[in-house]
């Protein structure tokens, strides 16, 4: 069996998000401005010092990533950067991330999350890389951050999750960010069935997807050809796909409602739309945000 580039190295794509955040935090204009101030600091030094540069900051937007997704990676981390101080101003007891990679909201919210316990899982390569910038640029670890190395496809997610503490039937949240699309189907089945059996009333999941459309290869959406073959020749292609009229079924198979969803378009309108009320960025329209709320 063929080893997937996340089982024995840093995946790429956690770090081209990293890459997406940082820029982003350099941005002037508020349509493009994200407030991952640490995502640049976990940047090798001549990265860091390039992307000071507007120039060079337009040349890895607009050459090296795909055509919408800097405006897309902007949209879902606003998105995901709101659900997450919400479940911390609502008093949620945990925060569970699905393949974190570089993702620094434990420490970001560290202020308002004093009473949550926050765990992420990540594939051991790419966890192992992220806890050494921490403490390579001195970020300190706050006490209610809770590092769960796993392979999704081949360990026992209901298994880590005992052993690294977290319970069951709390009011929880539980964020899948670039993740499901990189899994094999019965790996997305029996991780929302884990997210069921841990999820007490009122929890929260919001994940991300691409629509099933994108894995048939119909091209028939904005950046669409760009963005898959970006993650392939990442050596991570894409497994699992939804189609959207099947999103709220998906979720209902689980005990969950949809509470909030949004596309490339409705993205847009959130986060790009201009003062005279027309797109100042346009949103690769492979992926799709849903929020979705346990019974």
């Amino acid at each position: 069996m063929t080893e997937k580039r996340i089982e024995t190295r840093t995946s790429r794509t956690a770090e081209m998000t990293c890459l997406s955040r940082a820029a982003s935090s350099l941005e002037t204009d508020s349509h493009y401005h994200s407030e991952d101030h640490l995502a640049i600091k976990l940047l090798p030094g001549f990265i860091k010092t390039l992307f000071h540069i507007p120039l060079f900051r337009k040349f890895f937007v607009r050459v090296l990533a795909p055509a919408g997704i800097y405006e897309y990676v902007i949209a879902r981390t606003k998105y995901i950067d709101a659900a997450f101080k919400r479940a911390l101003s609502e008093g949620f007891d945990q925060i569970l991330l699905f393949g974190a990679g570089f993702d620094t909201r434990a420490l970001r919210f560290q202020a308002e999350a004093q009473r949550t316990c926050i765990f992420e899982l990540d594939a051991p390569p790419t966890q192992h890389a992220k806890i050494q910038q921490y403490q390579k640029r001195h970020l300190d670890v706050p006490a209610n951050l809770v590092f769960i190395a796993i392979d999704f496809d081949k360990e026992s997610l209901p298994e880590k999750l005992d052993q690294a503490g977290f319970h069951k039937a709390q009011k929880s949240l539980f964020i899948l960010e670039g993740v499901l699309m990189y899994l094999k189907p019965e790996s997305v089945q029996a991780t929302f069935q884990t997210i069921r059996k841990y999820a007490g009333a009122g929890s929260r999941v919001v994940f991300d997807y691409v629509r099933a459309s994108v894995l048939r290869g119909e091209n028939t959406l904005f950046g669409e050809a760009g963005a898959a073959q970006t993650v392939s020749e990442a050596g991570e292609g894409w497994q699992f796909g939804i189609e959207p009229d099947e999103v709220a079924s998906f979720v209902a198979a689980f005990d969950f409602d949809i509470g909030d969803y949004k596309c490339a378009r409705e993205l847009e309108a959130t986060y790009f739309q201009g003062s005279s009320g027309r797109s100042v960025g346009r949103i690769n329209g492979t992926h799709c945000i849903v929020t979705a709320v346990k019974r």
